[in-house]
This record gives structure tokens, C-alpha cells and sequence, in this order.
């Protein structure tokens, strides 16, 4: 399809070739308009045949620079620097999950007069439990495991800690004497 020339009198070079071919028929443009190897779509270089200026240069294939990575369906090495493809990490010990959670519930259980952090010492427990597994097997979940039995074993000795106080503060409670009169016999 041609589109007439402007009418304000302005002249495009390109212009002469949008005009149809006299010795084509008038059924229709010719299949191919733009030579071989060039892209038709490409914009016409406006400097083209201007004297002093030199045309520009052929677009750079975006996809040439593919052609030197492995192509799907082949065989690839393994263990090079960016191949081999995504690695899963070890599975997690259950263990580790455990000692960090229990350990937890004991930090918690401070709160019932500091008694319910003895719980903490079956978290610490079950930390080092968890640490010598990860060790032998290769699994994860050391980070878990060492909290575990960091929050474990504090929560154990405060629970200790509240005990004995509990302890010193019935028996000095055991010993004073009444000033109240109650308890004693006339």
C-alpha cells in the first residue's frame, strides 16, 4: 500500500521507494521489497549517498553472543565455575528443631515462679544431642541446635537459681517469730 506525498511540499528520499513498480502488475506490491540479507523493517538511513558522511554501520545480532553458552539437551560439566545448576541445601535435623522449640518453652515457663525452666534442660539436652547428629550425618540446622542449647541451658540455671531462693525465703520464713499472737498457746 502507497500513501500520496505530502502537500506542504516537503520531499522524503525514501519516498521513491514507496512508488509502485510500472512493469509489475496492478494486482498487487511485489512480494519481496526489501533486498536479501536486510531487514525491512529497519528505519532508512537519512544519510545515505550524502557525500562526506559514511554510512552507518550494520546492527549488532543480540543473540550471537548466546551461541557460546551450552545449549539445552547437551551434557553439561559439572562443579565449574557457574554450572552444575542449583544445589539443595541438606536437609534440616529434626532434632535441632526440637531443642530450639522446647528450649523456648522452658525460657517461657520462668514465668510459673521460675520453675518451668527446668524444661530447659531437656532443650539443652536434646541440642547436643542434635549437634553430634549434624556433625556425623552432614545435615543442617546447627544455628537451631546451638540456640537450643544456649536458651536451654540459661533458662536452667535461673530456674535453679529461683529455686534456691525459693528455699532460703520459706526458711527464713520457718524461723521468725510470730508477733501476730496467732499460734501461740496461753
Amino acid at each position: 500500500m502507497t500513501y500520496p506525498p505530502p502537500s506542504d511540499g516537503w520531499s522524503d528520499p525514501a519516498w521513491s521507494a514507496q512508488q509502485p513498480d510500472p512493469t509489475l502488475p496492478a494486482s498487487g506490491p511485489p512480494i519481496s521489497a526489501a533486498p536479501v540479507g536486510k531487514d525491512p523493517y529497519a528505519p532508512a538511513d537519512p544519510y545515505a549517498g550524502a557525500p562526506g558522511i559514511p554510512a552507518q554501520a550494520a546492527p549488532v545480532d543480540p543473540y550471537a553472543a548466546a551461541a557460546a553458552y551450552p545449549q539445552p539437551g547437551y551434557p553439561q560439566p559439572v562443579g565449574y565455575a557457574g554450572y552444575g545448576g542449583y544445589q539443595p541445601p541438606p536437609p534440616q535435623n529434626g532434632l535441632a528443631i526440637a531443642s530450639m522449640i522446647v528450649s523456648i518453652i522452658g525460657a517461657i515457663g520462668l514465668c510459673g515462679y521460675g520453675l518451668g525452666g527446668y524444661i530447659g534442660l531437656i532443650g539443652a539436652i536434646l541440642g547436643h544431642v542434635a549437634r553430634r547428629q549434624i556433625r556425623e550425618r552432614g545435615e543442617g540446622g546447627a544455628g537451631f541446635a546451638t540456640a537450643g542449647i544456649v536458651v536451654g541451658w540459661i533458662s536452667t540455671v535461673i530456674a535453679v537459681l529461683a529455686t534456691i531462693a525459693m528455699v532460703v525465703f520459706f526458711v527464713w520464713l520457718a524461723n521468725q517469730e510470730s508477733t501476730t499472737g496467732y499460734g501461740t498457746s496461753y
